[in-house]
């Protein structure tokens, strides 16, 4: 299978990284044994590498595809906390829920955050320690700012970066993804990891899933993609495809005539806004005391549901 390092931190992995947010509760809210299953098939096929975060309600999925796995496997996670001692309790759940002794990667989870190192400064030095304690093997970062990218380079205590990024650049909040792709060149020139996520915009680019996918691994300084999967279909495509194998024409087409779309059940909708302060491509906005969506603006990435205090919103 084809191997790529992943910048300086001597993590070899296969290019198709397993994105699990669409397995939880956020988006199509399987079971954990439904997930885990898919998640075994992928590392069967050769993936070597899963994407979760606290905020996807996903590690019993994660654990559950683990469960006498026996291969390699690279873990990122993600903590969106805002203070040194809720980064500490979701490092601290991730173990434990993992049934981990370290973390391989643990990123900032900040698709609204433009500069880490002041925004989040009290999370870094969090992680800094706990990576000093063996709980993390590396820090990282995970943004929707190109500006956030472009202050990493001068940052090696971010190993990892996690950016957005799709031939449309749907998402991106402060430029293009001609922008982002200089940004990710000169982290991954810096030495550290790059693999990309939202390369099919959260859904939105599934007709144009090969072009979408060969434009963001074609870019330099890419080392992976996060991609969400769910069924065996998929995983056998989309390995495939990063492998460069042949696929029957006929099975990607049928992946491709695939549609997803953000359901906000209006006739509950509260109109509290909490989804709106969420939704950091500011694709959602209170019409008549409801919740509605642009959906030209969406990412589909469901970030908005864990907001809501009734779970009245979901990818589907």
């Amino acid at each position: 299978m084809k191997r790529v390092q992943l910048g300086a931190t001597g993590i070899g992995i296969f290019p198709l990284i397993y994105g699990t947010l669409p397995l939880g509760p956020l988006q199509a809210g399987i079971t954990p044994r439904e997930g885990g299953r898919l998640i075994r098939h992928a590392l069967e096929q050769g993936v070597t590498m899963l994407d979760t975060a606290a905020l996807y309600g996903t590690y019993p999925h994660v654990r559950e595809g683990l469960d006498g796995w026996r291969g390699e496997v690279t873990i990122a996670t993600k903590t969106h906390a805002a203070d040194a001692a809720t980064a500490r309790a979701h490092v601290e759940q991730a173990l434990r829920e993992l049934g981990r002794e370290r973390l391989d990667i643990v990123h900032i989870h900040g698709a609204r955050v433009a500069d880490p190192f002041t925004e989040r400064a009290e999370v870094l030095e969090a992680l800094l320690t706990m990576k000093q304690e063996g709980k993390i093997a590396h820090v990282g970062f995970s943004s929707h700012y190109i500006e956030a990218f472009r202050k990493a380079v001068s940052h090696p205590e971010f190993e990892v970066v996690h950016p957005l990024i799709n031939k449309n650049g749907m998402g991106i909040l402060d430029g293009t993804a001609a922008e982002m792709a200089l940004a990710i060149a000169a982290c991954a020139r810096s030495g550290q990891g790059v693999y990309a996520m939202k390369a099919l915009a959260g859904g939105n680019l599934i007709a144009e899933a090969r072009q979408s996918m060969a434009f963001v691994a074609g870019l330099e300084g890419i080392h992976g993609v996060a991609v969400g999967m769910l069924s065996e279909q998929e995983i056998d495509a989309n390995v495939a495809f990063f492998e460069r194998e042949a696929m029957d024409e006929a099975v990607w087409q049928g992946l491709e005539s695939r549609r997803r779309k953000l359901l906000i059940m209006e006739q509950f909708c509260k109109g509290c806004g909490k989804c709106i302060e969420i939704c950091g491509s500011k694709a959602l906005s209170l019409v008549g005391g409801k919740a509605v969506v642009d959906e030209a603006a969406c990412v589909l990435c469901g970030y908005c549901g864990s907001g809501c205090p009734e779970f009245f919103i979901r990818v589907v």
